[in-house]
């Protein structure tokens, strides 16, 4: 089964009675955007500590 699928499954399955699909949409983005992000690191799309540091504040000027 697809990891994004069986993650999904899990989440639904853990959340509380009574939840909100909104509480359940915010979870599901979540995962979503950590999966991504073991994908980027995967593949070597990785910006170094200091790469991000410079990134932030040229972002802050």
């Amino acid at each position: 089964m697809d990891l994004l699928k069986e993650a999904t499954i899990e989440i639904i399955k853990r959340m509380p009675d009574g939840c909100s699909l909104d509480d359940i949409m915010y979870e599901l983005h979540f995962v979503s955007q950590v999966l991504d992000g073991f994908k980027d690191a995967e593949s070597g799309k990785l910006l170094s500590a200091e790469e991000l540091l410079k990134r932030v504040d040229e972002w802050a000027k």
